[in-house]
């Protein structure tokens, strides 16, 4: 359960950081959603991360949030935002895909 806990904190730090991204180009009243979304998603992130310390190993919980949301965040971009899918950021991501997938196994 707890790493469930810990994946969905993850997937709120993406949308965070897809409000952020939409603050960029939002004005009056949708630019007020998009910040009011951003500090929602962000305070539950954070919540859910600590949940899952609590009985996850920190070393573990840390680096696996951040991977998730960093690769989400890549996605994002890519798909909302018009960031460019290279190689190198393809190289990138299954690097940090299977350095999570490795922080799980041991962890």
């Amino acid at each position: 359960m707890n790493w469930l806990i810990l994946i969905l904190a993850g997937l709120m730090e993406v949308g965070f950081t897809f409000c952020l991204g939409k603050t960029k180009s939002a004005t009056g009243l949708e630019l007020a959603l998009w910040w009011t979304g951003f500090f929602i998603t962000l305070s539950l992130s954070m919540y859910l991360m600590s949940k899952a310390a609590e009985s996850l190993p920190i070393g573990t919980v840390y680096p696996v949030w951040t991977g998730i949301g960093a690769f989400g965040a890549v996605v994002v971009g890519i798909l909302f935002f018009n960031e460019p899918l290279t190689f190198w950021r393809i190289v990138f991501l299954v690097t940090l895909i299977l350095s999570v997938v490795g922080l799980k196994t041991l962890g």
